[in-house]
């Protein structure tokens, strides 16, 4: 089972590379700005998709300026903050809300999630910069025809891996 699961998982790695890189870039160049300016990056999570949020700011190479966001006040933030929201999917309640928030207070922000359904209004539709985890299932077929095994979190990872790598290449440029 572990075999098909990284066959799977290799799969979905690549399609993300290869459908969004272009918004991978588009998301290190906003959240460069926000560095090379002394912006703060924060770092909002739902559910699972808080795990991004600790290697952001505590793994072994953060992100620069990463901050988690604590639920402050948005007067708080400046024209060179930015935002990068993860969820599962576009369909949770919870981050909605806060994108709304950040819209109307016109705050950048990157958003990344599986999006489910393309049909309600999400921040999707208000953010910067969204890339589509492409995950709806789960990778695995089971014996009833269901699926498991939905790696929401790793995706959002090889993600933030992504835009980390980008962003330091962008930094990297600059200060040359």
């Amino acid at each position: 089972m572990l075999k098909m699961f990284s066959t799977q998982l290799s799969g979905l790695f690549k399609r993300l590379h290869e459908k969004e890189e272009e918004t991978i870039e588009d998301s290190s160049r906003l959240l460069a700005q926000a560095i090379v300016s002394d912006g703060k990056v924060y770092f909002y999570a739902t559910n699972e998709m808080a795990g991004v949020i600790e290697e952001a700011t505590k793994g072994m190479e953060p992100m620069p300026n990463a901050v988690e966001w604590t639920g402050a006040s948005l007067d708080l933030i400046t024209s060179n903050d930015r935002f990068i929201l993860f969820s599962r999917t576009n369909e949770e309640e919870e981050v909605n809300l806060f994108a709304k928030q950040l819209h109307e207070a016109q705050v950048p922000f990157i958003y990344i999630c599986s999006i489910t359904n393309p049909e309600i209004e999400s921040l999707v539709d208000l953010a910067e910069v969204t890339i589509n985890l492409k995950l709806t299932k789960g990778l695995l077929p089971d014996e009833e025809g269901n699926r498991y095994g939905y790696p929401s979190l790793i995706a959002a990872l090889f993600i933030y891996h992504g835009i980390k790598f980008t962003t330091d290449e962008i930094l990297k440029e600059y200060t040359i």
